[in-house]
């Protein structure tokens, strides 16, 4: 004799679960009314669900920039989902932070690493991520993640999850306070918005950062246009003496003009915001993610997966 299972129990299970009234009405008749067991047969049906869509390319996502402990630790994740509605959804968000949460309680080497971490008592992070792309109904990935642990930290999200900074700062005679973090995530901002100025060509923390094959480069470029508008070349040499200072504004994070005051650089910023604290600030080092950077969803890959939606 079948089981009648109620609307009542279905809902129960889907309260447990997040899985859709449907499948969860299947797994209790499955499991002839046992919570348990229906909790089982979804968690092996989501895992083989999720191994299906690992094969679908995961584009969109957010990356989440985030501090710990008062400054001294930061962490930035990036996790790609298929789509950016799924991306502004609040429970993909919170596993985003869950997981960069794990990042910084045990500093994982990398994402094979963090993988097997424990996510909470029931599950690693690899099992974690299975079952949100069973609840969520897309691939996800966990594509990349950085930690500075040493100096003081801050952060900065551009446009939710869209751009993410961490930056590292080194701080004599300044004890961490709303003030010191508020002039370390101005900086932040300013590597966000300056990464547009670089245009491409790399931006770094100062001049002594700027590889030597990155400024021969540019000086290279600087003589050959100099030729161009009519300069011998000795002149065209003398030139760029100067010009080439204006790549060092454009590709140095503290030659850069500051963005909430141009009239300064953003290093003539620290070393004033340092003073008013009474000690000094000097940038360190900084890492920057984009979403989706490097990625690209093919028009064939988009088209396969309009036609799913269309079969479903």
């Amino acid at each position: 004799m079948a089981v009648v299972i109620t609307a009542k129990q279905v809902q129960v299970l889907r309260e447990m679960t997040n899985a859709g009234m449907m499948d969860c009405k299947r797994a209790l008749v499955e499991a002839e009314g046992d919570y348990d067991k229906a909790v089982n047969i979804l968690r092996e049906k989501g895992l083989a669900a999720a191994a299906k869509k690992a094969t679908r390319i995961a584009a969109e996502g957010i990356v989440y920039p985030a501090v710990y402990d008062g400054g001294k630790k930061a962490v930035m994740l990036e996790v790609n989902s298929e789509t950016d509605f799924v991306a502004k959804n609040e429970v993909f968000k919170t596993f985003v932070k869950d997981v960069a949460d794990v990042i910084a309680k045990d500093e994982p080497k990398d994402v094979d690493a963090l993988l097997e971490c424990r996510f909470n008592e029931s599950f690693t992070v690899s099992e974690a991520l299975k079952d949100k792309i069973f609840k969520i109904g897309e691939n996800l990935k966990l594509r990349r993640f950085v930690v500075y642990d040493d100096g003081y930290n801050a952060a900065y999200d551009h446009m939710h999850g869209k751009i993410g900074v961490i930056a590292s700062f080194a701080v004599e005679g300044i004890e961490p306070s709303e003030a010191l973090d508020r002039v370390c995530k101005d900086v932040c901002m300013q590597i966000a918005f300056g990464l547009q100025l670089a245009a491409g060509r790399g931006l770094y923390a100062s001049r002594e950062e700027v590889p030597a094959e990155a400024v021969a480069k540019e000086k290279e470029f600087l003589i050959q246009q100099a030729m161009k508008e009519g300069k011998p070349q000795n002149i065209a040499e003398k030139i760029v003496a100067g010009r080439i200072n204006k790549f060092f504004q454009e590709v140095c994070v503290v030659d850069q003009a500051f963005i909430k005051d141009d009239s300064i650089t953003t290093g003539k910023y620290l070393e004033n915001s340092g003073k008013e604290l009474g000690g000094k600030i000097r940038l360190v080092k900084f890492e920057s993610y984009e979403k989706g950077e490097g990625l690209e969803k093919k028009q064939d890959d988009f088209a396969a997966e309009v036609a799913r939606m269309v079969q479903k």
